[in-house]
């Protein structure tokens, strides 16, 4: 049973892995002795993290602007023609929208909508292949869908499109995971609160104080806790659990 949580020898493609907490899911894999790919729209920034991880063990850029279906479709072709099989892909690329009711505007809701939940969906399904040549009975492949908590509170935030993109995510994982399971894969989803994160980083520079004070644990999440959970669901450990959303918020969810 040593080997229950162990994701060594596997491959994972990290979607939105060069900053954020993608990045802290990437560096946990890349040091537990997975092979991974992390994808970003910033091909600069995807490099340098790249670089920077295959220090301390394999890490692969595979830049892409998942808001656009050619680029998703470009993404899992370029990952076919690098491996013959994926164990563990984690849809974390994402983006938010601020704006009042009254001039909240298109385009802040077709972005998030885009790249939030279309590409979650069509990049699962071009890399299908792949994941299937992983699966097995007792040990599926895995992917793992990164929502939010405000995809399953109503937000205090002014994020019409971001809140509505990561219920759709949740309710995507539940939906899907019931149409994979016959194929030994599973798909969960991973509802993070607060963590000191670039998009996150204007919010907690206005009202910190009282975003941490909301949490039952009193603290912003931290890389070992995104770590963690991410390792847990790609590794064995995790093999009987499908359709779920996890929150991974210091206890918000119960506490409301």
């Amino acid at each position: 049973m040593q080997d229950l949580f162990s994701i060594e020898g596997k491959t994972a493609l990290i979607t939105g892995g060069s900053r954020g907490i993608g990045l802290m899911m990437a560096r946990a894999y890349v040091e537990h002795g997975a092979k991974v790919y992390i994808s970003s729209r910033k091909a600069e920034a995807c490099d340098a993290v790249a670089s920077e991880l295959s220090a301390i063990g394999e890490c692969i850029a595979l830049p892409a602007d998942l808001s656009q279906m050619d680029e998703v479709e470009r993404l899992a072709h370029e990952l076919s023609e690098r491996e013959p099989q994926l164990h563990v892909l984690i849809n974390n690329a994402g983006a938010t929208w601020g704006g009042t009711i009254d001039e909240f505007p298109e385009k802040g809701w077709d972005k998030v909508m885009d790249l939030n939940v279309k590409s979650v969906f069509f990049l699962t399904q071009k890399l299908l292949p792949l994941l299937d040549a992983a699966a097995s009975a007792a040990d599926p492949a895995r992917v793992i869908n990164i929502g939010s908590v405000d995809g399953l509170h109503l937000s205090k935030f002014e994020n019409f499109s971001y809140s509505p993109s990561k219920a759709a995510v949740h309710h995507l994982t539940r939906m899907t995971a019931t149409h994979l399971a016959s194929r030994n894969i599973t798909v969960n989803a991973i509802a993070p609160g607060p963590f000191e994160t670039t998009m996150m980083a204007p919010m907690i520079e206005q009202m910190g104080d009282s975003i941490r004070a909301a949490v039952p644990l009193q603290r912003f999440g931290q890389p070992a806790d995104a770590a963690g959970l991410a390792i847990f669901l790609g590794a064995r450990a995790s093999a009987f659990i499908t359709g779920t959303v996890i929150p991974l918020d210091g206890g918000i969810i119960g506490a409301s």
